[in-house]
């Protein structure tokens, strides 16, 4: 395993991250050849339901006890935050001038405005991950979301010419998923009210706020230092509808019933445990108005890139994500059935991600 742990670097070009009709999927397989112009390969999903390095499979279990191990945990967990900035800045994102951007800032006189100082945080969301022991509830984390966030954009699109490219690809993807869904199921339901729960430092938010200029648009999340930095650049933009931020826990967020036509959740649920994936979208079920749509964009269980990760990848990813093993176990779709949507289409909307859309009755 020490091995593994020092070969990490000699794989830094790798990734390390983060049931629809065929016709949805041949689709879906043209956005992403049509956009990248690079010829790009459709799409595939693998052979499995899921991973063999998640759930209870002799592998996983091998690899969870060797994180269990404190000592080799800490040089797992160091190795993959070495791994994650090096292949991002070998894709020409300055993720060390990001960070020193934003923690040299002003952004600490927004962070005491947006939070809200009586909230209390779930236990899991105060577990260590992403090689941060505060989780996301630190400045470093907030400073290197959207680096981080670009990243995850070039690992799904390594065809691509540059970041602009991929973001534009995945980004794009996800949004189309999202309107040819509450266009085909919505009843004519224009969207007004937009809601982004775990929107991190805004950049899922400012997409949707963009491609629905005259929506009302509110971003939510548990970390007010998150907040922080999403609310500080948006102040520097024009737009029409400035977006509204909230510190609030997304399966509780407080918010009036009936009160959103898009409910989003970009890249939340694979880092949460089962019961609080089960709990958002039971809340996404509550705020939205009849004829809602939910989406939800997060790895694929069956992406066949993720499928066919090396030992070394999928061990150190392992190593920073603690509840990836119930997000792959679950059964998203039927769990957002049982919640009460309908019209539940799940679509590979990129070579490792899914957008799973359902509709409020």
């Amino acid at each position: 395993m020490v091995a593994i742990v020092a070969r990490a670097g000699a794989t830094a070009s790798g990734s390390i991250l983060p049931r629809s009709t065929g016709r949805r999927r041949r689709n879906a397989a043209v956005v992403v050849a049509t956009a990248t112009g690079t010829g790009a390969a459709a799409p595939q999903e693998g052979a499995l339901e899921r991973p063999a390095w998640s759930g209870e499979t002799p592998l996983s279990r091998l690899v969870g006890a060797l994180i269990a191990f404190k000592p080799l945990y800490a040089l797992m967990k160091l190795a993959s935050r070495e791994v994650i900035i090096r292949t991002a800045e070998k894709s020409n994102i300055p993720w060390r001038e990001m960070t020193k951007k934003v923690l040299e800032s002003d952004v600490y006189e927004v962070f005491e405005r947006i939070r809200d100082p009586n909230l209390v945080y779930p236990d899991y969301y105060l577990s260590p991950f992403h090689a941060y022991d505060e989780g996301n509830l630190s400045w470093l984390a907030a400073a290197e979301a959207e680096p981080a966030t670009m990243s995850i954009a070039k690992r799904a699109i390594p065809e691509a010419t540059s970041i602009q490219e991929a973001n534009q690809i995945v980004r794009g993807n996800w949004l189309n998923a999202i309107e040819e869904h509450h266009l085909k199921y919505s009843g004519n339901r224009e969207i007004n009210d937009i809601l982004d729960i775990g929107c991190s430092v805004g950049v899922s938010t400012r997409y949707l706020a963009e491609k629905f200029p005259s929506a009302q648009v509110v971003g939510l999340d548990l970390s007010p230092y998150f907040l922080a930095v999403a609310a500080q650049k948006e102040e520097r933009l024009s737009r029409q509808n400035p977006i509204r931020w909230v510190h609030a826990n997304g399966e509780a967020t407080g918010l009036p019933s009936d009160s959103f036509d898009l409910v989003s959740l970009a890249y939340v649920c694979h880092e949460c445990p089962a019961r609080a994936i089960t709990g958002l979208v039971k809340e996404a079920f509550r705020v939205l108005r009849p004829g809602g749509t939910i989406a939800l964009a997060d790895n694929s269980p069956k992406s066949k890139v993720l499928q066919e990760l090396s030992p070394v990848l999928f061990t150190l990813m392992k190593s920073t994500e603690p509840f990836l093993d119930e997000y792959y176990m679950l059964d998203l779709e039927e769990t957002m059935r049982q919640v009460g949507f309908i019209n539940v289409c799940s679509i590979l909307t990129d070579a490792r991600h899914r957008t799973v859309t359902a509709t409020v009755p």
